[in-house]
């Protein structure tokens, strides 16, 4: 019996992967849970397993190619393929009442729990429309009432949008015309084209997003980091013992993690489905940085919990496996705040955009030795400007300013950090 894997649903937001490499071919025997291509979402590298075991007939995507989410990625002739297939034949002929149509035979979907590198494959195939939308789309949908299977898609691929839902719950009286028409980019020279897909897309997609929906702003504030230099100095014997390797990064997390307890407003989101400012109450910290396809937001999680050796052996996990490609899905979604740093290169000063949904991204500028009036004479101090963006639609520049001087507080007397640590 010939058996269809449609792509799955592989992650919030996600409507379709590139495939990375086949590790099987037309003809090859295949056993349920054997991994059998890697796919690169917009947000992690996942290796996805076989759904059924049999021998692989057809595969509908080559390498390089976009599979859409819910589009047939490979055809399996699963074993015993006549005998399976005669199997629901027998049970479809069961008698039945006049008038009543007998229920389809359901096939039961192979459940994979998430991993490093692995997802979890939910078999869309059984018995319902292949509606391509994100997860927000369907619970929006949910909320409204609506048959997402009825809704007509305007998105890419035939994908149902969260306008498309709305659309079809209330038309809009008239016609609309789009905000802007796309531009086409004529020859005028020697040139190189390279399609915009994958990461480099999904960072485009979501930049535009957060400019076009958040109303930012962006404080500014000169840090003394002095006192901070000469304690990670004394601490990297120490931290070398236990083979970490002493950041600052790690200061910064554990200031902007105090910062965040007293101003919350700081650590949410807007639901924009319920019209509800989600407080988060954990402290997932995203660490934007630049990786070989562009820049990836990692996440540190339970940032609250861990100490400064703990954060720098986390933050130097997570900047391995995605330098690697190999980071995990959890590895890479969930943050509820977002630091932003390039480290010796961090320039004087920059707007960093806010990593949407959340409310702040904070950015991290490098630390120079500067002349500085102490007590009225000219000194030199290590000083780095810390610079963060807001969302103006759910945090007031009162908040921002206190969570900056909140931060600045802490980084200028580390011991007073020390204090506030759990």
């Amino acid at each position: 019996m010939a058996f269809e894997f449609h792509l799955p649903d592989i992650g919030e937001g996600v409507v379709e992967g590139e495939i990375v490499s086949w590790k099987v071919k037309v003809g090859d025997q295949v056993k349920l849970d054997q991994p059998i291509v890697e796919i690169m979402t917009d947000k992690a590298t996942v290796e996805i397993p076989s759904p059924r075991a049999g021998t692989v007939t057809k595969i509908n995507f080559k390498d390089g190619e976009i599979c859409p989410v819910g589009k047939v990625l490979v055809v399996i002739e699963e074993e015993g393929g006549a005998a399976a297939a005669a199997e629901p034949a027998k049970k479809s002929q069961a008698p039945t009442a006049p008038g009543h149509v007998a229920p389809r035979p359901q096939v039961a979907a192979p459940v994979r729990a998430a991993a490093t590198g692995l997802i979890e494959v939910v078999d869309i195939s059984a018995d319902r429309a292949h509606v391509l939308a994100t997860p927000a789309t369907r619970r929006l949908a949910r909320q409204l009432g609506v048959e997402i299977g009825r809704v007509p898609a305007t998105g890419k691929h035939g994908r149902v949008t969260t306008d498309d839902v709305k659309q079809y719950k209330e038309p809009a009286r008239g016609n609309a015309a789009p905000a802007y028409a796309p531009i086409s980019i004529a020859k005028g020279g020697d040139e190189e084209r390279i399609p915009l897909r994958g990461i480099r897309k999904r960072i485009a997609e979501t930049m535009a997003r957060s400019v076009h929906t958040a109303a930012h702003f962006t404080y500014v504030e000169e840090i003394d980091m002095t006192e901070l230099v000469l304690v990670r100095e004394r601490a990297k014997a120490r931290a070398a013992e236990r083979g970490v390797k002493l950041h600052y990064l790690p200061f910064i997390v554990k200031a902007a993690v105090s910062g965040l307890k007293k101003w919350p407003t700081l650590n949410a989101s807007l639901d924009e489905s319920t019209q509800e400012i989600v407080r988060k109450k954990y402290y997932h910290i995203g660490i934007a940085a630049q990786g070989p396809q562009g820049l990836a937001v990692s996440v540190v999680r339970d940032a609250d919990k861990r100490s400064i050796f703990d954060l720098s052996k986390e933050i130097d996990r997570l900047g391995e496996v995605v330098k690697a490609g190999s980071a995990s899905r959890e590895d890479l979604t969930g943050s509820t705040f977002t630091i932003t740093s390039l480290g010796k290169l961090g320039g004087v000063l920059a707007t960093p955009i806010i990593n949407f949904p959340e409310v702040a991204i904070l950015g991290v500028h490098k630390i120079d030795e500067k002349p500085a009036v102490r007590g009225g004479q000219i000194v030199i101090r290590h000083l780095m400007n810390l610079s963060i963006s807001v969302d103006h639609r759910l945090a007031d520049g009162w908040d921002g300013a206190m969570f900056l001087q909140e931060v600045k507080a802490l980084l200028e007397d580390p011991t007073t950090m020390f204090m506030e640590m759990v």
